[in-house]
């Protein structure tokens, strides 16, 4: 199964949340949950069903995979690395996902989307501890360097990308240089830290893969 091309906001429609696959955008009034649009393919006369245990378990992971741009493969991949984990294996999965490069270009504000991100990384724009690092799941650690390549620092969607920091700046565990273009991790956040995830059931998740 390849990546789903059609329109973003049918996701964000499906789970009744907004889940800022396009970024800054997603902020406007012309957002599908903004404007209160309902579920896609359902009319008016659609007779709302009681939820199951298992549909909650679902739309929860759904929810979160698509947040992060994942497929399916991918997060499951992540869930048994946080499974094997010492701790908590849903706050270890909100960690890892927050460790993935794509992520971090996206939290410092280097892109306007984890998609974006993600082509960032795959394009060879991103260096980590001055090398060059293409894959998106690359998972970086406390004290890391994550920068522009210099040739790219002239490209002008990065640049209207980093005018959100100086509106919205950065999450605390970031540490961020908009005019020179890199950032430093400063360190691994815990799950509370992951403040735009608060209402993400984690634990819903684990109950789904452990069955």
């Amino acid at each position: 199964m390849g990546r789903y091309l059609g329109p973003q906001c049918r996701y964000c429609r499906t789970e009744k949340k907004q889940l800022f696959l396009k970024g800054d955008r997603c902020k406007g009034p012309t957002c599908a949950i903004t404007k209160k649009r309902g579920a896609p393919g359902k009319g008016q006369r659609y007779r709302i069903r009681k939820v199951s245990d298992y549909g909650l378990q679902l739309r929860e992971k759904q929810k979160l995979k698509r947040m992060y741009g994942m497929l399916e493969k991918q997060f499951l991949i992540f869930f048994h690395k946080a499974n094997r984990m010492k701790g908590v294996t849903g706050e270890n999965l909100i960690r890892l996902l927050e460790r993935r490069l794509d992520n971090i270009v996206f939290r410092m504000r280097f892109a306007s989307s984890r998609k974006q991100a993600r082509q960032f990384v795959s394009h060879g724009h991103i260096l980590v501890n001055g090398k060059k690092v293409n894959i998106a799941s690359y998972l970086v650690r406390e004290g890391d360097k994550v920068e522009i390549k210099e040739y790219s620092k002239k490209l002008l969607i990065i640049k209207e990308s980093l005018k959100e920091y100086s509106r919205s700046g950065v999450v605390p565990w970031l540490d961020v240089d908009p005019d020179n273009m890199y950032g430093v991790v400063k360190l691994i956040p815990a799950r509370n830290d992951v403040i735009d995830l608060a209402d993400i059931k984690e634990q819903l998740i684990v109950e789904l893969y452990s069955k």
